[in-house]
């Protein structure tokens, strides 16, 4: 029995060793693996931060790309708005001098038939009509003498001061516009 139990402990020995031998192969595997993963940790931290910082760069090319183009717009639109307003202050003064023309053509036409009025309907009518007359001349004379801003504040002022009469003169255009208009458009068909 004795050769029996030195076997037995031969054999555990041997399992014994066998065992510590896999316990440091599982541990050196183990210190492998936790190796290996912490490296993979900081490959994926170090890819994340070169990711955030290519994001940061390319944010910034883009945000950079942005506001030049938003300058380059905003000085088109300023272009734009002053070709805007020198030709709205084109148009102004062509229509401020075409209205000064036809007041004048009126005041004397009107001025031409007062004669003619106070013969079929009597002087005073007559003098209604040279006084109107005076009056459309006058208004041309001052409408021709102004400037299109000054115009423009006169306006202003006046519907500042009246705005129930000038309510009312918009109107009164509005619906003299729209006959004017139906009244070309009905010839034309």
């Amino acid at each position: 029995m004795a050769k029996s139990t030195a076997k037995g402990t031969t054999a555990a020995a041997d399992v014994a060793e066998t065992v510590t031998e896999a316990v440091d192969e599982a541990a050196a595997a183990a210190e492998t693996g936790k190796s290996r993963f912490t490296k993979a940790v900081e490959d994926a931290k170090a890819s994340a931060e070169k990711l955030k910082g290519e994001a940061l760069e390319r944010g910034a090319a883009y945000k950079a790309t942005v506001a030049e183009k938003a300058g380059d717009w905003s000085e088109d639109a300023k272009v734009y708005a002053g070709q805007a307003k020198e030709k709205a202050l084109s148009l102004a003064a062509d229509g401020k001098s075409k209205a000064s023309d036809a007041l004048t053509v009126l005041g004397k036409t009107i001025s031409d038939t007062a004669g003619t009025i106070d013969e079929k309907l009597g002087m005073q009518y007559g003098d209604y009509a040279r006084s109107a007359a005076r009056s459309i001349q006058e208004t041309a004379a001052k409408l021709e003498s102004k400037d299109v801003s000054e115009l423009g504040n006169d306006v202003k002022e006046f519907v500042r001061k009246s705005p129930a009469t000038a309510i009312g003169i918009a109107a009164v255009a509005g619906f003299l516009l729209a006959r004017l208009v139906r009244g070309s458009g009905d010839g034309d068909a």
